[in-house]
């Protein structure tokens, strides 16, 4: 494994055999089908797909929860299966949801806890549990019980819980599920601090907001299969090479015009009097401009497809979350 790689995957598997009984035959689901993908080391990686996917089962492979069926996991360079008590010390993880948090104790009881599982001295873990308290802003709130939080403030401790080791790699599986957009948009921010500081972060989601907002790379999957990684802004192209143009206010007779262009792949009008011109080549790309510029159009718009229109492509939209 490469220096530069934070994680490692190689044809990973894992099947889940649901025989309720012994008396009924077993059904094996493949939660993860081959899966292979590669995570550079400080890169904010976006693993994207819909509920069942297999994001889950990965995260849990990766930070040593599960076991792979067949296949290879590797994190720093060392074996998720093989070296798991090396691994687990340089990783932190982070579910959304309700998980792995102490709801009768405080928030501060929570940290020193998991601060001890560290086997940090009294002195550091105090330490410790008092600037993450700091800087998730939980401080006014630390010595109130866990479950009188609200769900942003339970998330914010989520990940106050994956920081207490200082990670350098830090999973975060639907960090935001569940958070209005407002603790959303918070918690994006803190992603992208704790990313400035070198560490790798692995966020699986379902909201196209947040792969978009914050992932340098995005990996999506589907029946646990990889179908492709890239940057949103690559995978905009796989939809069309070319910039779409979005125009206001023009008259029929010139999108009729337009649309009869060398080059015009698709022209969409839409109820509101707007239209959404599609070209296969650059050369129609400034024909339809000076086309439109001289008709007298004056509101025009160039854009790439967004990650969501590639989701819709490539996946469909099952368990899309706008």
């Amino acid at each position: 494994m490469s220096d530069d790689l934070a994680v490692q995957v190689r044809d990973l598997v894992r099947v889940f055999d649901t025989r309720k009984s012994f008396r009924k035959p077993s059904t094996r689901i493949s939660a993860l089908d081959g899966v292979s993908l590669e995570l550079s080391a400080g890169e904010v990686h976006g693993l994207l797909g819909p509920n069942g996917a297999g994001k889950t089962t990965l995260v849990k492979i990766l930070s040593t929860v599960l076991l792979p069926t067949s296949g290879s996991a590797h994190v720093l360079g060392l074996d998720v299966v093989s070296q798991a008590k090396r691994v687990r010390p340089l990783i932190g993880l982070v579910f959304g949801g309700e998980r792995g948090l102490y709801p009768r104790i405080t928030g501060r009881q929570n940290l020193r806890y998991f601060a001890a599982l560290y086997k940090m001295s009294d002195i550091d873990a105090k330490k410790r549990t008092d600037a993450l308290l700091e800087r998730l802003g939980l401080q006014e709130r630390a010595d109130d019980r866990v479950e009188s939080y609200s769900r942003g403030m339970k998330q914010r401790l989520h990940l106050a819980r994956g920081l207490v080791g200082d990670p350098k790699v830090l999973f975060l599986d639907e960090p935001t599920t569940g958070m209005d957009p407002l603790a959303a948009l918070d918690f994006r921010n803190l992603i992208r601090e704790l990313n400035d500081e070198g560490r790798t972060i692995f966020l699986t989601t379902h909201d196209m907001t947040e792969a978009e907002s914050v992932c340098e790379r995005v990996t999506l999957i589907d029946r646990g299969q990889v179908l492709a990684t890239e940057s949103p802004r690559t995978l905009a192209t796989w939809i069309t090479r070319f910039e779409r143009i979005d125009v206001q206010s023009a008259g029929q007779d010139v999108l009729n015009t337009v649309e009869r262009l060398p080059g015009v792949s698709k022209l969409i009008r839409r109820d509101d009097g707007s239209a959404r011109i599609e070209t296969s080549n650059k050369d129609a790309m400034g024909e339809v401009m000076r086309l439109l510029v001289e008709s007298g159009v004056t509101s025009i718009s160039t854009s790439l497809p967004s990650l969501e229109e590639v989701y819709v492509s490539l996946v469909g939209d099952r368990g899309l979350t706008l």
